[in-house]
């Protein structure tokens, strides 16, 4: 009885509240605030920018300003917009229109400018009154190039040197020694380079030149410096994403250009904060509602996680919205994820406990996940090299997942693969970027031998005999008034078969006094004159005979092995001759070996980044050398080295440069020493012998069969 009478009551008391929750909706529209009219004034210079609303607002708004582009902005909360459109054109001084944008329970009106400038707003009756504070002119002026350093000095100084560095971290350092640490200096960017000027500076001859810094491996390309007028400008050409840095310490200055690092979760990429500036005034403000204020001027979408609470009080001038932004996360404890233009902030707990949930729920779907084969061929890698590439290590270093497994065929090179979707794209992904053609490399050697060789002899023979013994007269020549006589000759035998002592034959060979005769050169023999002295009956000889040479000889030898190899691959191009010999064995018996003399170039090239050649080189020349009881020497030249050339560019690696003079004379005691007449009792020899080897390499990228003709 009871609850049959009820339900009459329940359904009047739930007709009553439906009523009263539609009165308050309708008292609520009633109070709110509506913007009725726009208008703009000068007053006093100054753009007076009038708001009329449908009654009284409680507080002046809060609002921040933007520099680029020039803006105003107050968000008026619980107004709503009775304009009947969003944007009022005014053109009146520094103010262009303005914009009245209804977005919820608020209203935010924009005050579009030609200049930055600050504001001041008041509430007067019913209408908002903000004043725009006066630029300074109708036009803003350019700004002068910021100076590092004002000169101090009244005459001009020279720059003592300029040199260029390596950091640690991969910054080129441009190192400037100055004369004096009161030296002026301006530095600015102009497009993309550096251009740096000394002010009252002068530059000796050995500093106008321009560096090529490029195999430092820094963002710096090049380093010009060059004398402009009573100025030394200096213009350093980085490449790539970088930036940089100046400072002087007494007498030395330094630009520093560092590589820029890109970080895909930061919102601006750079040194540091470069977003739009902003300046911000907020008394307990929601968190959630400034983050909202970001938003609207940006080019982000931020999502807000639910967890996100309480309020904040900020204020802020002139910040970069990005590094206001960090402010906020930092103030509240809350993380950020970027995907796109969208941010995600929430709470950092929040944040690691999704994404470790994200990673165990792909690592479950990817256990549950159905296995897929698919087949890869490859034309210019072998199957099983890649093969071993993806089954290679552990954990998160494995290519493949556990589940994976990879068969290489070798007779079609194709690689078959047994694994998820998301790991077969990867694998196809990786294959593609190293299935790929490798670049070819022609190497040309020059191995030049030249050698020159000057000899120069000079010898004499003298010689005599007596014949008068021989031919019935008396031999040899009185000794004082007795009957003694003495006889003289070139030999033992010659003087005994003067006098009749012996039946020795006189010839010009025992009759010789002293016999040093030129020696040949070059395989001929030296010229001779002779002279001969002899009495009327032809019975006494005196001979003499001069012989002399000179001999000058030039030679070159060139050698050029050529050989074509792929990137990183060794190539080995041989030419010679194999000499055989007897050698010994253990047992006692002789066997033949044989020794090689050959020509041999063996190279690596590695093909830089920037279009450079690395060579390692192993060089050798070898050739025939004298004939031992040994067996056959060999002479040899090595060289190894490594070596960066420029494509197409020719280096010398080295050289061996051998000199040989030598020096001979033999000379009769005592006659040798007599001036000018003592040449006739010498033998002298001189000769010189220059020999000199170099090796050229010219390496050359060829991108067809063509090139290499």
């Amino acid at each position: 009885m009871n609850k049959y009478n009820a339900t009459p009551w329940r359904r009047l008391f739930a007709s009553l509240l439906v009523l009263g929750l539609l009165a308050a909706a309708q008292l609520a529209r009633a109070q709110q605030a509506v913007v009725e009219s726009v208008t703009g004034s000068l007053q006093g210079g100054s753009e007076v920018v009038r708001i009329d609303f449908s009654q009284p607002l409680a507080a002046v708004p809060a609002g921040f300003v933007i520099q680029t582009p020039a803006r105003v902005a107050l968000d008026v909360p619980g107004a709503s917009n009775g304009l009947g459109r969003n944007a009022v054109e005014v053109n009146l001084g520094n103010l262009r229109s303005v914009n009245v944008v209804q977005a919820g329970d608020r209203t935010r009106i924009v005050l579009n400018l030609k200049t930055p400038t600050s504001y001041r707003a008041q509430v007067q009756g019913k209408s908002l009154l903000v004043t725009l504070d006066p630029v300074g002119g109708a036009a803003p002026q350019a700004q002068a190039p910021q100076v590092f350093a004002e000169s101090r000095t009244r005459d001009t100084q020279p720059l003592r040197d300029v040199d260029f560095r390596r950091g640690s971290d991969g910054a080129g350092r441009v190192v400037v020694d100055m004369s004096s640490s009161q030296m002026g200096v301006d530095i600015r960017q102009q497009g993309q380079q550096l251009v740096v000027e000394f002010l009252k500076a002068t530059l000796p001859e050995g500093l106008r030149r321009r560096l090529d810094v490029t195999d430092f491996g820094t963002p710096v390309q090049s380093v010009t410096t060059t004398q402009a007028g009573d100025r030394v400008r200096m213009v350093i050409e980085p490449k790539g994403a970088w930036e940089h840095s100046a400072y002087q310490s007494d007498n030395q200055f330094v630009v520093e250009v560092r590589p820029q690092r890109q970080d895909p979760n930061k919102l601006v990429q750079g040194p540091g904060y470069s977003g739009e500036k902003l300046s911000l005034n907020f008394q307990n403000i929601e968190v959630r509602s400034l983050l909202q204020v970001i938003a609207d001027f940006t080019n982000f979408n931020i999502v807000t996680s639910d967890s996100v609470t309480g309020a904040v009080t900020l204020r802020l001038k002139d910040v970069p919205w990005d590094q206001a932004l960090d402010i906020i996360l930092q103030a509240k404890g809350l993380g950020m994820r970027k995907a796109g233009n969208v941010l995600w902030i929430a709470p950092k707990d929040e944040i690691a406990a999704k994404e470790k949930l994200e990673l165990e729920s792909r690592a479950a779907i990817e256990n549950l996940e159905p296995l897929r084969t698919q087949s890869f061929q490859l034309n210019y890698t072998k199957a099983a090299d890649i093969a071993a590439q993806l089954t290679r290590g552990t954990g998160a270093a494995r290519i493949l997942s556990a589940r994976g497994s990879v068969i290489a065929e070798p007779r079609t090179n194709q690689l078959f693969v047994t694994d998820v979707t998301d790991k077969l794209e990867q694998v196809q992904s990786l294959i593609g970027k190293l299935d790929i053609a490798v670049r070819q490399v022609l190497i040309e050697a020059r191995i030049v031998e030249a050698s020159d060789t000057f000899g120069k002899s000079l010898g004499v023979r003298l010689g005599g005999s007596d014949l008068r013994g021989l031919r019935g007269g008396d031999p040899g020549y009185a000794v004082g008034g007795n009957a003694n006589r003495v006889a003289f000759g070139g030999t033992y035998d010659a003087v005994s078969g003067t006098v009749g002592e012996s039946s020795t034959t006189l010839t010009t060979s025992n009759t010789t006094f002293f016999n040093m005769p030129a020696p040949g050169q070059g395989g001929f023999p030296a010229a001779t004159f002779a002279v001969s002295l002899f009495s009327a009956a032809a019975n006494r000889f005196l001979n003499l005979e001069l012989s002399a040479l000179e001999a000058d000889g030039k030679g070159k030898l060139v050698s050029s092995p050529r050989v074509v190899t792929a990137d990183q691959t060794k190539a080995l191009i041989e030419q010679g001759t194999e000499f055989p010999y007897q050698q010994a064995t253990s047992s006692g018996a002789t066997s033949v070996s044989f020794r090689r003399a050959t020509l041999k170039l063996e190279v690596t090239p590695q093909i830089t980044p920037e279009g450079n050649i690395i060579l390692d080189l192993d060089i050798n020349k070898d050739s025939r050398g004298e004939t031992t009881a040994a067996g056959i020497a060999i002479n040899t030249k090595h060289i190894r080295t490594q070596v960066l050339v420029e494509n197409g560019g020719t280096v010398v690696i080295g050289g061996i440069f051998e000199l040989t003079e030598t020096e001979n004379e033999a000379r009769v005691p005592l006659l040798g020493d007599i001036p000018i007449a003592g040449n006739l009792f010498k033998s002298r020899n001189r000769s010189s012998n220059k020999q000199e080897m170099l090796v050229f390499i010219t390496p050359k990228m060829i991108a067809d069969r063509s090139a290499a003709r």
